[in-house]
């Protein structure tokens, strides 16, 4: 971990990755459990030895639900949690694909687009979307 990131809460570390185009979670070097959302203390172990690593960026859709607005809002979006092959959960987005062909079990594969309010975040593609 360099110096400016120690400095930093997991939260702002990970939002910081984000921004330079790098999708990381923590992994526990002590017991090897996969961990997201970021945390100071490994949820398995209580190891605070967690390190930063890319995962494969695959998973399959959960759940997902559509929030249905009126288009002068900005329309209709999609909520869904994505559970990766490392074995933590996400909320995010599906993009690339009409909202009602998303179902729960559809394979997807993570990249970095823009939040709602403009920021880096990790959204997913139906796999074998060009990114």
């Amino acid at each position: 971990m360099t110096g400016m990131q120690k400095d930093q809460g997991p939260d702002a570390v990970f939002a910081a990755k984000l921004a330079e185009g790098v999708f990381e979670i923590q992994k526990c070097g002590s017991c090897g459990a996969h961990v997201f959302h970021p945390r100071v203390i490994c949820p398995a172990c209580g190891s605070a030895d967690l390190e930063w690593i890319a995962p494969t960026g695959r998973g399959t859709i959960y759940a997902r639900t559509i929030v249905r607005r009126k288009p002068e809002r900005g329309g209709d979006y999609n909520v869904v949690l994505v559970d990766l092959q490392e074995g933590v959960r996400m909320m995010s987005r599906v993009d690339g694909i009409a909202h009602d062909e998303i179902a729960a079990g559809l394979k997807v594969s993570a990249t970095i687009g823009e939040g709602p309010d403009g920021e880096p975040a990790v959204v997913f593609r139906p796999e074998g979307e060009a990114r």
